[in-house]
């Protein structure tokens, strides 16, 4: 077993195959580095967890786990449009469920799912509201996904910067304060609980960022802005082209 975790080769794959908004060449990445993805993730298989006790160490493998197994089940299966497939154009239900739920990756020696990464460590033991605007499943409603790997020394602020950058972004977040209405990402309502007990409100969470010139309170309205399933993938301008037609 081995107590330091090299991400470096996870950064590269991420400045490589990712833009500045986020979307990945899954293509690309599926032609040349593919399995360079699956030797990296392998290495974490023989991760001492038990002596991994520094909680920004902690923080930064399971953040960079949960997104680096995100992707790498998608190159699995990819081309697709979404991770959430249809059947004839019904939404598979039992497909969405299984890229969340499969335990298929070692960490540790010992095989993690992606709700058991997100759910049954990141949350119960940091209860660090801004993992959720880190974890990437795929999906251009997500969170924008880094173009680099979180690091130990830097994950909090990262997260600070991820948090931000998802608040100020009018396609996550936005606000008429004419009509005293919050327009938020449905991550916060799917995570409301933990907003609340940073902030005290969901409402007052969003407006901590937003800040005091935009004064949101308790009082303003919330609607729920529609998820997108579709995958956050890049394209070339001859491959948008080709979609639209």
């Amino acid at each position: 077993m081995i107590n330091s975790i090299d991400f470096s080769t996870w950064d590269d794959l991420l400045q490589r195959y990712v833009d500045d908004f986020g979307r990945v060449n899954y293509r690309r990445w599926k032609a040349e580095s593919a399995d360079v993805l699956s030797k990296w993730l392998g290495t974490l298989a023989d991760v001492d967890l038990a002596a991994v006790t520094d909680a920004d160490a902690r923080l930064a493998l399971w953040l960079n786990a949960y997104n680096a197994i995100a992707i790498s089940q998608v190159l699995e299966v990819y081309p697709i449009a979404s991770i959430r497939p249809k059947i004839l154009g019904i939404p598979n239900w039992l497909g969405f469920l299984e890229f969340f739920t499969r335990s298929n990756s070692m960490i540790g020696g010992r095989k993690y799912s992606l709700n058991q990464i997100e759910h049954a460590i990141l949350r119960p033991e940091f209860a660090e509201p801004r993992i959720h605007f880190a974890l990437v499943c795929a999906s251009v409603g997500c969170p924008l996904l880094r173009r680099g790997a979180y690091f130990p020394e830097s994950v909090r602020t990262q997260l600070e910067t991820d948090a931000s950058s998802f608040i100020h972004n009018p396609d996550k977040v936005r606000y008429d304060a004419g009509k005293k209405t919050l327009y938020l990402s449905k991550i916060f309502k799917w995570y409301g609980e933990d907003f609340v007990k940073a902030a005290g409100s969901v409402a007052a969470y969003a407006g901590g960022y937003l800040g005091p010139e935009v004064a949101v309170s308790d009082e303003w309205a919330i609607v729920f802005l529609p998820y997108d399933w579709n995958l956050n993938q890049y394209r070339t301008e001859m491959e948008t082209a080709s979609a639209k037609t």
